[in-house]
């Protein structure tokens, strides 16, 4: 397999890969449901995200009696690889398979490795969807395009973190989640949201309201669905404040799409720009803005200077 070169901006087009796309995300899902199932709650859902690593996702370790395993996907070599904190240690390919064999194939590794855990059978968060353990449909795997993506994660997580650290709020982890199959970020205001009232397939009411309980300016990126069909990042604001969807965000290329209900800029885009990460951090900086601005939050008190280390006069990153 070739390497792209450090700082690529690899091309993720949804349509070439929107089969092993939606396996990929019914394999997350599976792992994901392994972590909530093990992991005490945390506000806004964050006990059950993945995170970006040097090699693709991680839940990060997840408790088992007196023990913790991990469940950590390598999309250099294509394994799932468990990791249990008393040494013990299986890996699963990658490789094209159906999502009911995935199932069945890791809770057998973690019944061997003595950390079984059982999981509800039903996706989240994807209309029409059928029980993990009875689907045969999906079973797509293109390795090539899955290792894309992931270069794609890491660009977009690096940018992210240090979008995240110009604010002493209450903000989220960059984290993945498997549900919407998307790598956000979440500030918040510090006041108490109106209550959520929207439906999200598979999910009860009572856990969107808490994720919205309080008013949040989130963005992220995801790799497109059916609905739109291309990766992209988005930014939106709940609750929504008046003249939001009309504001001036940049870059140019960014816009605001009515049916989403929130700002949109495509990734391919970003890829054609001079500067990629420049744009991104335009596309986040205006959009919380907007939201900021528009809804009266309390910017001083909330933001601070983006700095490197522990000398705060450094606002670029040193070479």
């Amino acid at each position: 397999m070739t390497k792209p070169e450090a700082g690529d901006w690899p091309s993720v087009p949804y349509a070439e890969w929107r089969e092993t796309c939606d396996t990929l995300h019914l394999w997350t899902q599976i792992v994901g449901k392994i972590r909530l199932r093990q992991t005490p709650w945390l506000n806004h859902g964050w006990h059950v995200t993945l995170y970006v690593t040097s090699r693709g996702l991680t839940t990060s370790p997840i408790p088992h009696g007196l023990r913790t395993f991990e469940l950590s996907f390598d999309f250099i070599a294509h394994v799932l690889r468990i990791d249990v904190s008393d040494g013990g240690q299986l890996q699963i390919a990658l490789r094209p398979r159906s999502v009911a064999e995935f199932h069945a194939e890791l809770m057998r590794a973690l019944e061997k490795l003595g950390v079984p855990v059982s999981i509800a059978d039903m996706p989240c968060e994807i209309a029409g969807a059928m029980a993990f353990t009875s689907d045969r449909t999906h079973a797509s795997y293109d390795a090539a395009a899955v290792h894309r993506f992931w270069q794609a994660l890491v660009q977009c997580d690096r940018v992210m973190k240090r979008f995240r650290t110009g604010f002493t709020g209450k903000c989220s982890p960059v984290h993945f989640f498997w549900g919407s199959f998307d790598l956000a970020v979440t500030r918040f205001s510090g006041r108490v949201a109106p209550a959520f009232r929207g439906k999200t397939p598979g999910l009860a009411e009572k856990v969107m309201r808490e994720a919205y309980s309080h008013e949040v300016s989130s963005a992220g990126f995801w790799p497109g669905d059916d609905r739109f069909g291309e990766a992209a990042f988005y930014a939106y604001a709940y609750p929504e404040p008046e003249g939001f969807a009309k504001a001036a965000v940049q870059p140019s290329t960014a816009r605001y799409d009515p049916l989403l209900g929130e700002f949109v800029l495509p990734y391919a885009a970003v890829r054609r720009a001079a500067d990629p990460a420049a744009d991104v951090r335009a596309f986040l900086a205006t959009t919380y803005a907007a939201t900021a601005d528009l809804a009266g939050w309390n910017r001083a008190e909330l933001e601070r200077d983006v700095v490197y280390g522990n000398d705060r006069t450094i606002q670029e990153a040193p070479p």
